[in-house]
């Protein structure tokens, strides 16, 4: 043993004020009580106001934020509710890391936020907060390390915060203290450091009250009651405050908020530790700040703090800890700047690899352990935006990294609140991605997964294990699995990504490359282009519009024209600027009667949107969420006629089955509502019918397809199908920080209809100031590597745009994607540059999608056949 460990045995209980739940009496008292805070709360020093804009609970560092963010922007009675004292919870205890770094690619927008404001909150509110920028270092000590690192550059370069890679000479040069044996490379971000969460908070604030927004404290919230309105009224100790919206900011008290207002968040604290040595000689002698290094294979963070070192663990899934019988009762009542008892044989193997790679950490002694509890969503991101089913809800929940989220998450919902629409995309953090299929034990299972998981490579199409499946799976699902289906996960759902028939080599094998489902993918492409396949679609969200206002309410909502009875479009719901807030497909019923289906991933985020947008219409509407209850199957290629004609009875020729109509009707005795529309853009059925007919439904279309040679196909090959169509897709073609014009989706938009559709004015404002960039189609000279989206754009040695998304086209054989580019750049046959994996490939732009869709195909034969 190694004198750091052998030391530390002296260390072994946390040096700070130590508090276990073993230690503490729980109560079974329902949290709508009183005594759920545990607090008996003395006096208010100020009368508590009866009426706010805006209540904000909890006095971490992200509530301090959001109240900074509010009052500054100008809104008017903002208060922050404090159950004892601001940063009680886990902000106190916090490591203070701040970085620019993040995998997703919007959330570096909050990051680089958050360290431009913690660079001038000092000299605007006069509170410091103790800054330290000396950059950080992700070791690569891999080959697969430097992939995974030459991955996030070509993610990086278009946009804000800076970042590059350094060689290991470059490493040593900055950090002269690392063992370098084993060091490849590096991914540096300037700017990055740690900073003191207490006095962070503290000047957060500090501005809050400055720009007029009220902090009471200690003023636990004991119960929330929504009013007719729709507001919501505030219980304390003190009294009953009228708000007009609520921010849960509970840190890991969320849960109890939530209950108080009916919503049961799926979050759950982990006992996160970190130890501080005593002194080290080497490091006193410095005459400048180490930089921070994340040592992503010994999976910890370590930065200097004064003369010693800080050391950070992320425990494996297997020994990491977390409370789940605060997820399961409560959280201990009176919790609050408490800690745990450290346990360094959770993370022995951690600081071994510390000393490995920082050879002084061998001769330090532990001056502290620190552990406590930090709360974790299942997936490891924020909860933060509105929640759905209810009014004037907000979460800013789930931080496992608070500190460099809090600036940027308090500017994002501050903007959203005042301006009605959030300023830029995030669905990855909206609160909504979590629905009634998240238990509590998919929760436990898979925070504990992703909790382990903290520094795991992160490969392109990455699948995680843990919790799965839930009981989102269609009546298909065991079949398909024998059938050879890779399922992939999508908000619950298992749904096949591509199948492996014998021969192949099944199973997950992630790589930055082309790898085992590269050719089966290929084959399921050609089976659909020539003879025919069948998808499930059952992810698919579906949502049902009706009553006396839902044609008035559709047309409003959408800016395409309202389809006739008996017909579908493809629709878009704008926000008031005039950007892609989702995409719909809409059919028509009956005449007040429609069917909306969207994505999997957005099905609670849109459907929010659609409840929100018929209470501020007064819309004599109801809103119907079948998507649980119905699934959907397609089949879809140019012999699905021939097979769908064998299970029907109805017309299903081109004139007496259209492109874009629907029919009420039986295929194989199964009543479906069939759609004639595939994504594949080749000829096909959507049908949609009762989830507990899929079995029967999928066994009918095998059988009757068989002499056909029908198969299975995923959504790996759908993506390439619709890629080389040019069929853009929602979350990549077109968000929030995109107008439908600039994606090319002006045939959808519809500004000479009468109704004043959201978002119609500031369209055509748009569209008279003209656009300044536009989608297009490229194909990219490659090897083993293809486009998936989000890479970085060159021309002329500058950067100048990025791909939306990208795969092989299996039909044109070569890497095809789409890319946002100014205006100039657009003109066909320019070329291009795309970087990936640390190379820039040739890229050409198209003049249109390289493939024509199968109606387009069916004119132009009609045409060629009159002419002749």
């Amino acid at each position: 043993m190694r004198m750091l460990l052998a030391g530390s045995r002296r260390f072994s209980r946390c040096g700070l004020t130590k508090c276990c739940t073993a230690h503490i009496s729980t109560s079974s008292t329902s949290p709508s009580s009183d005594s759920s805070s545990g607090y008996s709360s003395p006096k208010l020093q100020k009368n508590l106001k009866e009426n706010a804009e805006t209540v904000i609970i909890g006095g971490g560092v992200v509530g301090a934020s959001l109240a900074y963010h509010l009052a500054k922007a100008g809104q008017k009675d903002v208060m922050l509710l404090e159950k004892s004292e601001l940063t009680a919870g886990s902000t106190w205890h916090a490591a203070g890391l701040t970085t620019l770094f993040h995998p997703g690619i919007n959330v570096k927008n909050l990051h680089y936020y958050s360290i431009q404001l913690y660079g001038k909150l000092a000299e605007e509110t006069g509170q410091e907060v103790g800054f330290h920028t000396p950059g950080s270092i992700r070791i690569a000590s891999t080959p697969e390390r430097m992939d995974e690192v030459k991955y996030q550059m070509q993610r990086q370069g278009w946009n804000k915060a800076p970042q590059w890679l350094l060689t290991p000479d470059e490493i040593h040069k900055m950090h002269p203290l690392l063992n370098m044996d084993k060091v490849l490379g590096g991914l540096f971000n300037p700017g990055d450091g740690h900073i003191d969460p207490y006095s962070l908070t503290q000047a957060l604030a500090s501005g809050a009250r400055k720009y007029g927004a009220e902090i009471f404290m200690p003023a636990p919230v004991t119960g929330l009651k929504q009013t007719a309105s729709g507001g919501w009224e505030v219980n304390t100790p003190h009294g009953t405050i009228k708000a007009k919206r609520v921010i849960n900011a509970a840190g890991f008290w969320a849960r109890e908020i939530g209950a108080l207002a009916g919503l049961e968040h799926p979050l759950v604290p982990i006992h996160h530790q970190y130890v501080v040595t005593s002194t080290i000689p080497e490091v006193a002698a410095l005459k400048e700040e180490l930089p921070v290094i994340r040592d992503l294979e010994g999976s910890y963070y370590l930065r200097q703090e004064r003369t010693g070192l800080l050391i950070g663990p992320y425990e494996s899934a297997e020994k990491m800890r977390m409370c789940d019988d605060w997820v399961n009762d409560r959280v201990p009542p009176g919790f609050g700047k408490e800690l745990f008892d450290g346990d360094l044989d959770r993370i022995n193997d951690h600081l071994e690899r510390a000393m490995d790679l920082v050879p002084v950490v061998q001769n330090a002694s532990i001056q502290s352990v620190v552990c406590g509890p930090i709360t974790y969503s299942p997936d490891i991101l924020p909860m933060v935006g509105p929640h759905q089913g209810i009014s004037n809800y907000w979460c800013a929940v789930g931080f496992g990294y608070g500190i460099v989220h809090a600036g940027g998450v308090g500017k994002y919902l501050s903007d959203w609140i005042l301006n009605g629409e959030p300023p830029y995309d995030l669905i990855e953090l909206d609160p909504n991605r979590y629905g009634k299929w998240t238990t509590k034990d998919y929760l436990f299972k898979k925070a504990r997964e992703s909790y382990g998981f903290n520094n795991v490579i992160g490969h392109p199409k990455e699948e995680r294990f843990a919790g799965r499946p839930t009981e989102r799976v269609s009546g298909a699902y065991e079949l398909m699995k024998e059938r050879g289906a890779e399922m992939g996960f999508h908000a619950g759902w298992e749904q096949p990504h591509w199948f492996a028939l014998p021969g192949d080599t099944a199973g997950y094998y992630p790589s930055f490359r082309r790898t085992n489902w590269f050719d089966p993918v290929g084959r399921e492409s050609e089976l659909v282009r020539t003879k025919a396949g069948i998808i499930d679609l059952t992810p698919f969200a579906k949502i049902e519009v009706k009553g006396n206002d839902a044609h008035k309410y559709i047309d409003h909502l959408c800016a395409n024209a309202v389809p006739k009875v008996g017909y579908t479009n493809i629709s878009h719901m704008l926000t008031p600027s005039g950007r892609v807030y989702a995409e719909l497909t809409v059919t028509t019923l009956a005449p007040n009667h429609f069917f909306c289906i969207t994505g999997s991933g957005s099905e609670l985020h849109d459907l929010r949107w659609m409840e929100e947008q018929k209470i501020i219409g007064n819309y004599d509407v109801e809103l119907v969420n079948v998507t649980d209850s119905m699934a959907a199957l397609s089949l879809a290629g140019p012999l699905s006629r021939d097979i769908l004609s064998k299970l029907t009875t109805e017309d299903i020729s081109h004139e007496g089955f259209p492109f874009l109509t629907y029919r009420q009707m039986e295929v194989a005795g199964v009543p479906v509502r069939a759609m004639r529309i595939s994504y594949t853009g080749e000829l096909g059925w959507e049908f949609y019918h009762a989830r507990q007919d899929t079995l029967k439904l999928y066994q009918a279309l095998l059988a009757a397809g068989e002499e056909f040679g029908v198969g299975d196909f995923g959504t790996y090959a759908l993506n390439s199908l619709r890629l080389e169509k040019g069929f853009r897709m929602w979350g990549a073609e077109m968000t929030v920080d995109n107008n439908p014009l600039e994606a090319g989706l002006g045939f959808f938009v519809k500004l000479k209809k009468p109704a004043d559709f959201i978002g119609k004015q500031a369209l055509q404002k748009i569209k008279q100031e003209g656009l300044r960039r536009t989608l297009v189609f490229i194909t990219v000279d490659t090897e083993d590597v293809d486009p998936e989206g989000n890479e970085t754009l060159w021309y002329n040695g500058k950067v100048v745009g990025n791909t939306t998304s990208g795969t092989y086209g299996y039909e044109v054989k070569k890497s095809i994607a789409m890319a946002y580019v100014p205006l100039e750049l657009s003109v066909p046959g320019t070329q291009v540059l795309v970087e990936m994996l640390g190379q820039k490939w040739n890229a050409t732009v198209l003049k249109e999608p390289p493939v024509k869709i199968e109606p387009m195909r069916k004119r132009e034969q009609e045409k060629q056949k009159k002419a002749a």
